[in-house]
């Protein structure tokens, strides 16, 4: 059998590795000439040759610079994704969508540990409600389509854009979790309840005790044992919605359609070409996503469905990109991170372009601790004021959302026709804008959120990777998923 080291041991070889190595390079520091990892020299530890660890489900996108926005005709006249250049760092994305059962999952796990909070486990709750029209007989969907295993691979459907960002959140805990339970430092505990629950932040800020069954050797020659810090490398960032730019990006997927720098032809969606069926010759005709092909054909004539789907295919029908992700057209549209605004792309950040930024800091008590963990056991977090906001472009505070859009926190120069009296905008507000010569508003506000990808309800025109709409954050259909993404730390290659 093959026993795989725990990070303690190798930790415990590396440190001895490293202190007994008497020159310079990587053991000794090049500004102070002291040697890392060395309890004689006070113990400060330095990890080397760290890769990331892939998440459960993950693929990595190799990150560059590509075109962002549309190829074809604006055929709706939103003239709402000029194409622009810009560079996207490399990070992670899953493989495919959510499905029905991840997401039993997640409501069995939250159910089972918010034994006193039986309300977190119905806001979680996905709405089935969706499959409704005052048309057609979906019954049966309402019913079976996320409950019965014949649908497990499907892709989870009538979950809002709150209720997706949770999910990630609590994705990335129980991955960390389980990575320290196999790495032999915790002890699988089953019996969590309530706050006692594992949460990463929390444990990184020593608030989450659990099951421990053997902490990390300290080399500070005053202490015994330590807890994972962020600096050993042993615990995954975060899981979360991919940005708008990030989602674009993998679905084009231009590694396969490039070489030595040069992109040699622009695509219209995830694969080459101005066709949505396969031109290999052992599929050819073949539909290559699941979409509205006309009028009233969803799937095809019976003996030779066209894409062989009513509702939502599994998750991983079809073809993958080149990146190896699965439905990045048709099946179902998927949220992302972004707040949306028409013209996102007359504001655009070269790198790494997002809208959405509300910047928050880690809530503490009078003596600057960490404050308490909250009955769901969580830290808290407090939006940053003003001061200390980036502010060097004399922005009112930390909420960008609305940047430049004439509201007065965020506007860069007062006066004229919007309010100059001192009042703000209540974040969570529905109004955009506010002025002195009347009650203006807007149908786009902060709770806007693009989705992206097109749909089994939809015609091909929106499976362009450059098409973009909205929807309220709390809003949900029987065609908008998600896929969770991460960030890529080190170097963009994976070397």
């Amino acid at each position: 059998m093959n026993f795989k080291l725990s990070v303690i041991s190798q930790l415990v070889i590396l440190a001895f590795i490293l202190a007994s190595c008497g020159g310079g390079g990587k053991s000794t520091s090049s500004t102070t000439g002291w040697r890392y990892n060395d309890p004689d020299n006070g113990g400060f530890e330095v990890q080397y040759g760290y890769e990331q660890e892939n998440g459960p489900g993950l693929v990595l996108i190799e990150g560059g610079t590509f075109t962002m926005g549309r190829v074809e005709q604006d055929v709706m006249y939103d003239w709402n994704n000029v194409p622009k250049r810009v560079t996207v760092s490399s990070f992670y994305m899953d493989q495919t969508e959510v499905r029905n059962v991840d997401y039993r999952e997640y409501l069995h796990w939250i159910k089972r540990v918010f034994v006193d909070y039986p309300e977190v486990y119905r806001n979680a709750l996905p709405d089935t409600l969706v499959w409704r029209r005052p048309m057609a007989y979906n019954e049966p969907y309402v019913q079976y389509y996320f409950r019965h295993p014949s649908y497990n691979e499907y892709p989870i459907v009538g979950v809002n854009w709150l209720q997706a960002t949770d999910y990630c959140a609590w994705r990335t805990d129980r991955v960390n979790e389980g990575i320290l339970i196999r790495e032999g430092i915790l002890n699988p505990d089953p019996n969590q309840i309530n706050e006692e629950n594992f949460n990463t932040e929390a444990y990184f800020a020593g608030q989450y005790e659990g099951l421990v069954r053997e902490n990390l050797p300290d080399l500070d020659p005053n202490k015994d044992t330590r807890r994972v810090r962020l600096e050993d490398g042993i615990l995954l960032p975060r899981y979360r919605l991919p940005t708008e730019a990030e989602w674009e990006y993998a679905a084009l997927a231009l590694i396969g359609n490039s070489f030595e720098e040069r992109v040699y032809e622009r695509r219209i969606y995830p694969w080459d070409g101005h066709n949505v069926r396969q031109d290999s010759k052992s599929d050819r005709g073949e539909m290559r996503a699941n979409f509205v092909r006309g009028r009233g054909d969803m799937m095809g004539v019976a003996g030779d469905l066209n894409d062989n789907a009513t509702v939502p295919a599994p998750v991983e029908s079809y073809w993958p990109n080149d990146y190896g992700l699965y439905c990045m057209a048709g099946n179902v549209n998927e949220w992302v991170q972004d707040v949306y605004r028409p013209l996102s792309f007359e504001d655009i950040d070269e790198f790494n372009p997002f809208r959405g930024n509300v910047f928050t800091k880690l809530a503490t008590d009078e003596e600057g601790n960490v404050a308490e963990k909250d009955s769901l056991g969580r830290l808290r977090y407090v939006e940053i004021s003003a001061d200390e906001a980036i502010n060097r472009w004399n922005y009112k505070k930390a909420d960008y959302r609305n940047y430049q859009d004439g509201d007065y926190e965020s506007s860069i120069v007062e006066g004229g026709n919007w309010v100059s009296d001192g009042s703000t905008q209540e974040r969570g507000s529905s109004r955009m804008y506010k002025s002195d010569i009347g009650d203006e508003s807007s149908l786009i506000t902060d709770q806007s959120r693009v989705y992206k990808g097109g749909s089994w309800r939809d015609r091909a025109y929106w499976m362009t990777p450059g098409a973009r709409r909205f929807l309220d954050e709390k809003g949900t259909r029987d065609d908008l998923g998600f896929r969770c993404a991460m960030i890529r730390v080190g170097s963009p290659g994976g070397n």
